[in-house]
Order: C-alpha cells, then structure tokens, then sequence
C-alpha cells in the first residue's frame, strides 16, 4: 500500500473522498486500503482478481469502485480538484481514440447490438474495436472534461458538449485539423472565442495565430500522463460509466501530483 499512498499523499486524498463519497450509516473499513487497491488495479491493468492478498478481498474494491461510479463520486472527486485554478484563456481540444480489450464487450445488452454499442461508447473504426475519448484541457494542459462515443465517430460533434460544459467561454480555442469546420469557426467566435485551427491540406488558408497553436503540446502532454495508467491506455472496462471513472480518477490524480 505504501507504493501507492505514502502518509503525505494520503493526507491529500482523504478528506477531498471523505468530502464526496456517500455517508453511510457506518463508514466503510479500511478506506485506504481499498482506494489503494482500486488505484493498483487501474494503474497496473490487472484483472481484480489478481489484486495482490495485501489489498484485502478484490470484490470489496470491485464492488466500492462499481457503485462509486453509478453514484457519481468520481465525478465529484474530479470537480472537486479541477475547480480550484482553472486557466480558461486558452483551451485546448483534442480526441483519442483507446482501443478495446475483447473482454469489454460483455455488458448486458438492452434493446439492438446498435444502440448497445452507442450506449457502451464502442465501435469499430480503422483502429480497431474501440472508444473514442476527447477532452477539453487548460492553458496548464489539465483536463478539464470529457466525452465517450463509439471508435468510429469523429471528434467534432463532441466540441460542442466539451465547451458547453465550461463556465464561460475561453479566449482561445486550439485544436488540431480534425476540427476544421467553416460552421465550427463561426460557432466560436459567436462565443467570443478565437479559432486556432490550421486549415485541411485542401482548403483555403485561414488566418489563426500560430503562436497559440504552437502550444498545443500541452493537451498531447497530457494524454501521454493519462495512458501511464494501463486501463486509461486500453479499456477492460464493460460499460462507458466505468470507463469515464478510470480516465476520471487518471486526472484527479494528475491534478493532485501537479
């Protein structure tokens, strides 16, 4: 446990999930040791199984990280973090696309495969059978949310939900060509935020600030800081709630360690 919380960093932690989670009429036992053993399992891309003997029964954190993630704590947990300083004069944009292990296609289905996969967030694209996963990041490349949709679909229609979700609109918006869109552009600058989009190999040129564009490293930064943990790299989770939880967790912990 020690390799994942030291004291310092448990310190850190404890009262941000003893201020989220639900209040039972009993608090739950061995708080730390769970977490501790919900971080290893995700971090390591175990199964929950294999979690070491140390970390407790694996069901008790099968079971808490589960209902953490219907009840929304993780969530929480993230907004708790991510509204301390957030650094709104330029965001970024930008999607990824995880790939799936074959083991996460084994949800219960309701209704047609069609509307199972568009619920569960996976489809296949070139890539392979898999989630496509955006985010929206500051200007300190700290994420600040994120959409799920199946592999195949294309980042675009998610902006909108991303920026949607922030207080106020941002000064600049950067992403890459995959968001070069006429109709997107000027849906940003009805906003009072300026594009930072280079144009495709095939359209006209489009005056943006190469400047601002040249920072968008941050947002590659930090998918490269979010797939150091193995189940945010590739999904084992079954269903699109645990899987946002995983990648949720991912960057509170990136929040905190900065």
């Amino acid at each position: 446990m020690q390799s994942v919380f030291s004291d310092t960093a448990w310190s850190v932690w404890e009262p941000l999930i003893e201020e989220v989670r639900p209040k039972g009429k009993t608090p739950p036992k061995n708080l730390r040791r769970t977490i501790s053993a919900i971080f290893w399992r995700h971090q390591n891309g175990a199964k929950w199984r294999a979690l070491p003997s140390e970390f407790g029964p694996w069901w008790i954190a099968a079971q808490l990280f589960i209902r953490w993630s219907k009840l929304g704590v993780w969530q929480r947990l993230f907004e708790k973090v991510k509204d301390r300083d957030q650094a709104l004069g330029m965001v970024f944009l930008d999607g990824t696309t995880i790939r799936a292990h074959h083991k996460a296609a084994g949800a219960t289905k309701k209704g047609d495969s069609g509307r199972y996969r568009d619920r569960e967030a996976l489809g296949r694209s070139r890539g392979g059978f898999g989630t496509k996963v955006c985010v929206a990041a500051d200007g300190h490349g700290r994420a600040l949310s994120f959409t799920l949709s199946p592999g195949q679909a294309h980042e675009l229609p998610c902006a909108y939900a991303l920026l949607d979700d922030l207080p106020h609109p941002p000064t600049y918006v950067v992403c890459d060509r995959g968001y070069a869109s006429h109709k997107f552009r000027e849906y940003l600058r009805d906003r009072g935020s300026r594009p930072v989009i280079p144009p495709r190999k095939n359209d006209p040129e489009v005056a943006f600030p190469r400047w601002a564009y040249r920072h968008r490293h941050l947002v590659e930064n930090l998918w490269a800081r979010l797939k150091e943990w193995r189940t945010v790299a590739t999904r084992y989770e079954k269903t699109a709630a645990s899987f946002l939880s995983v990648i949720l967790i991912a960057a509170t912990a990136d929040y905190i360690k900065a």
